[in-house]
């Protein structure tokens, strides 16, 4: 599940002068809202169309399957991918956006989104739009707080993909990057 961003936005430029006995929209609000269009498994959703999720325990499986969502994306996208024990894909979203060359990611929106689908593993993924897949000093080093971070909370960092094309993707697994 997508969380849809531009609606968020949407919601907010849009929203009248509050009065009193309002609701006022802070950035806690606005963050529980976000968080809570991923609570939802995708998983629960499929069951119910009688589809299987798939499985992406495959770095070239998982690359394959982002580039299709990120192939058109101009700006530097950064997400995850929320899988169950058996590496069943149960949610995806869209955590942050960034601008030509470059994301502000923090750990804590993955281990947020990843908690509360109750997750057992997570695949993180940005795209590259300049179309090299070599993950930057600064994609590593993320990737390393990130690793720690999942330890902490008992969720494995399963991979960390850095999508440039659908021919084009770095899997920081397959490179030994992601500790």
């Amino acid at each position: 599940m997508t969380i849809p961003t531009q609606q968020l936005e949407f919601e907010l430029t849009d929203a009248p002068e509050p009065k009193k006995g309002d609701r006022i929209q802070t950035p806690t609000t606005v963050a529980r809202y976000r968080l809570s269009l991923v609570r939802e498994p995708e998983s629960v959703y499929a069951a119910t169309l009688g589809i299987e999720p798939p499985r992406l325990s495959d770095p070239r499986a998982a690359s394959r399957w982002l580039a299709e969502h990120l192939d058109q994306e101009p700006y530097e996208t950064f997400g995850a991918l929320f899988l169950d024990t058996k590496h069943a894909l149960i949610g995806e979203s869209i955590l942050y956006r960034g601008t030509l060359n470059r994301a502000a990611v923090e750990p804590r929106g993955v281990l947020a989104s990843a908690l509360l689908l109750n997750a057992a593993a997570v695949i993180v993924f940005h795209n590259h739009p300049s179309g090299d897949p070599t993950p930057s000093p600064e994609d590593i080093a993320f990737t390393h707080r990130l690793s720690e971070a999942c330890e902490l909370v008992g969720l494995r960092l399963v991979d960390h993909l850095v999508i440039a094309s659908a021919k084009a993707s770095v899997s920081m697994a397959e490179r030994g990057l992601l500790s």
